[in-house]
Formats: C-alpha cells, structure tokens, sequence
C-alpha cells in the first residue's frame, strides 16, 4: 500500500466513525458524498484538459471547496437537524475529493471500479450505522425523517426496551471496536474459506 492510499483511506475514518452511529446519519454522509464525488467529478472531467500540473491543485482545491460549500446549505434548506449532526465531517469530503484526484482516481480508474468503491464505503457507512444503532439503543430508524426534510422523530423501530442497550456502541470508541471486531470477522472468514 502507498504513502497516498493510506492517507486517502484514512482519512475517510474519521467520518466513518463519527456520523456512523446512527442509520440515518450514515445515510445522510453517504448521500453527500456521492453527490459532491459525482459532481466533482464531472466537472474536473470538463476542466482538466486546459489546466496546466501547476494549477491542477490549486484548481482541485477550488472546486471540491466549492461544491462542498453549496451543497451544505443546501442540505441545511432541507434538513437542518441532518445538517447539525452531519457538522464538519462534509468538509472532509473536499478533502477526500482533492486526494482522490491527486492519485488519479478520476482520471486512470473506470468508472465500474469507482462506483464499486463508492458502494464499498457506503455498505460499510450502513452495516456500522445500522449495528451501532440497533446494539446501542435498542432502536432503529431514529430520526428517519430527517431524510425527508421532516423534524418528525416519533416512528422507529424499538428492539428492547429504550436506552438498555450498551451506549458505548454510539460513542466514538465503541465504533472502532465494532469497526475492528467486523474488520477481525471478514478476515477470520476468508482464512476459514482457503482451502488448507
């Protein structure tokens, strides 16, 4: 793995943790990020061929900042409660665009191979938001209105009884450990798979 990939996955951690606590949280960060990658990537596809290396950074820069910019909002026009909880893990997204660029994610990957990574991250987003929800409170769906632009949170599906989950799962360190536990089962399945 290089210095670059594992800067640019890395950096992805942090929202991956921090907004993955909740489903609808993680939804609401993937949705964004699908639409800022989409749209950068349309537009630096435009732009490209008149930019000379020298500028291409400081370009890149200019337009994930920008995108990023309209689109939070926008996303605060339709739900500002999603808005507020999203906070400043939006911002990291024009960060992750500006890496992806650097390392030729838009210009030598195929599109399958994007669209595949970019369903990777938000499998990973929703699998995490949904066990850190359904273990640390008993619930799912909380808040599912704010998809919808709503600030209606009184329907969710209840599991056990309110709050008697271990909170510990919605907090930032029970994310990396269920993060790690999930990380220890995909590789405890694909060594009991290989044939010995």
């Amino acid at each position: 793995m290089t210095e670059t990939s594992t800067l640019r996955n890395s950096l992805m951690l942090a929202p991956l943790i921090g907004v993955s606590d909740t489903l609808v949280k993680a939804i609401g960060l993937w949705l964004m990020f699908v639409l800022v990658i989409t749209l950068y990537g349309m537009t630096m596809k435009a732009i490209r061929r008149w930019l000379s290396p020298n500028l291409r950074l400081a370009a890149s820069i200019l337009l994930a900042t920008t995108i990023v910019s309209c689109a939070g909002p926008a996303l605060q026009v339709w739900s500002l409660e999603l808005h507020q909880s999203l906070g400043i893990y939006l911002g990291l997204i024009a960060l992750q665009c500006v890496l992806l660029e650097l390392g030729g994610f838009f210009e030598h990957s195929p599109m399958a191979e994007r669209v595949r990574l970019s369903g990777l991250f938000g499998a990973l987003l929703l699998a995490l938001g949904t066990l850190r929800e359904v273990l640390g409170t008993g619930s799912l769906g909380s808040h599912l209105a704010w998809l919808a632009g709503s600030a209606d949170t009184y329907r969710q599906l209840w599991f056990w009884a309110q709050d008697t989950g271990p909170r510990l799962l919605t907090l930032a360190p029970g994310g990396f450990i269920l993060l790690g536990l999930l990380i220890a089962a995909k590789q405890a399945c694909a060594a009991f798979s290989k044939p010995h």
